[in-house]
């Protein structure tokens, strides 16, 4: 197929960086040819990144066009300032691993929220935008795409989408004054003014807007009055090549992602604890896997619970492993944060859940996105954060499955979030937006 039209799509996050925040657009523009669009991929060249990972390479087809050039964050200075080593990594959504916040870090967090706004790379907009705009003078562009957070490339594509009147596409994977922790940032009102004033210039201005779930889509569209799209998620068909058929020896219970302070789903660890005491047979072959970063709180529960025993950390895996991780388990937790906007947060790593085909316990809203589409696919069962009763019931029911080799799912309509297509979704919109625009001819006649 020929790919006639060019989209500039402008990410903070991209191999070799790995992680949550990389696989969306990375899909994407695995797919967007297929569909007749060839990606530009605009991304820095030296980005803090929390995790490299070097697996995710084989998704970036030969020939795609990736411009990078150099940033400036502060990171080095919040470092020295924190008293952590240069080449330590920057932790996300206010994760500690290992001690409770001190003051230094309490300070960097106000200053993070009150000086750099909308983020820390609010400082590579305008050097961006002199770059990008000497590149589409040169280069026919026929849409733009920012994705965020970070926020800042939202800012990038407005200036270029007025200054060259190009399309442009506003992709929000979190939401931007209404994400878990934006009350954590310690905003001054005028902070927080700033920020829902840019947030607002972005929403309004984009010539289209998605979103990833739709209570994000009904708040953007009642914040601002305007058609908000919903494209999720997915999961990717190439990563899913072979069903594997999880271990007999060990009930194994995984959770894949960070586990924040605000995801530490204690009546769960209660319903476990229980069920160790209760159940000698569950004691024995019960494994706890956790791969990712994990709060000092969330760790600190485990060992009040005494369950550190059945634990196992696992800091880090590619993505290619992290597939592997997820089909070998006997149930999939999902955690989501207990925060006012649970709702609305659907992670990445639900979809791939999915596909792995195990059973899903999910924590969180029962009425939240996660929620109805756990039981639209029939993959599992979604609790309340503090419903012990009912996850202890259900996970003695697994185990109960577990013990006479019938711990499956059947479940359906996964296919739709398949990132093939999805991004026929994403296709559609483009070709709506790049359309010549109509105009009208006025001839004068003559008398």
């Amino acid at each position: 197929m020929l790919n006639t039209k060019k989209v500039l799509i402008i990410t903070y996050y991209w191999p070799p960086g790995g992680g949550a925040g990389v696989q969306r657009w990375l899909k994407f523009a695995k797919y967007l040819p297929q569909f007749g669009w060839t990606p530009v991929i605009y991304t820095p060249q030296n980005g803090e990144m929390p995790v490299i990972d070097a697996s995710l390479d084989k998704d970036i087809l030969t020939g795609t066009e990736v411009i990078k050039t150099k940033i400036w964050e502060p990171y080095s200075l919040y470092k020295k300032f924190i008293g952590v080593g240069k080449d330590e990594k920057i932790n996300t959504g206010f994760l500690t691993e290992k001690t409770k916040p001190g003051m230094a870090e309490q300070i960097s967090v106000w200053l993070r929220g009150n000086l750099f706004i909308p983020d820390a790379r609010c400082f590579w907009v305008k050097p961006s935008v002199k770059y990008l705009s000497e590149y589409i003078k040169k280069n026919k562009i026929h849409a733009i795409i920012s994705t965020g957070p970070p926020h800042s490339m939202h800012l990038i594509a407005l200036e270029l989408s007025q200054k060259f009147k190009l399309s442009w596409i506003a992709d929000f994977r979190d939401p931007w004054t209404n994400i878990d922790y934006y009350r954590d940032l310690k905003l001054t009102s005028w902070a927080d003014k700033k920020h829902h004033a840019l947030e607002k210039k972005v929403v309004t201005n984009a010539t289209r807007v998605v979103v990833v779930g739709n209570q994000m889509k009904m708040e953007f569209e009642q914040a601002f009055g305007r058609k908000v799209d919903l494209i999720t998620n997915g999961f990717d068909e190439d990563d899913v090549t072979k069903q594997l058929t999880p271990p007999i020896n060990k009930f194994t219970i995984a959770h894949v992602g960070t586990l924040v302070r605000s995801r530490n789903p204690v009546a769960l660890w209660k319903a476990l604890a229980h069920l160790t005491k209760s159940d000698h047979e569950f004691g024995n072959i019960l494994e706890i896997r956790l791969t990712g970063k994990v709060d000092i709180e969330v760790r600190n529960s485990i060992i009040a619970y005494e369950l550190e025993k059945y634990v196992t950390y696992i800091d880090y895996l590619p993505h290619n492993k992290v597939i592997s991780e997820q089909q070998n388990a006997s149930v999939l937790l999902l955690i989501l944060n207990n925060t006012p906007n649970a709702k609305g947060i659907l992670t990445g790593k639900m979809f791939e859940y999915l596909a792995a085909k195990r059973p899903i316990l999910c924590v969180g809203p029962t009425d939240g996105d996660a929620a109805k589409i756990i039981s639209e696919t029939q993959s599992g069962q979604t609790f309340n954060f503090d419903d012990e009763k009912t996850i202890n019931h259900h996970l003695q029911e697994l185990f109960n499955q577990f013990q006479t080799g019938n711990l499956n799912i059947n479940s359906s309509g996964v296919e739709k979030y398949s990132r093939k297509a999805l991004t026929g979704e994403l296709v559609t919109i483009l070709e709506e937006i790049s359309k010549p625009k109509d105009f009208v001819c006025i001839y004068k006649i003559k008398d």
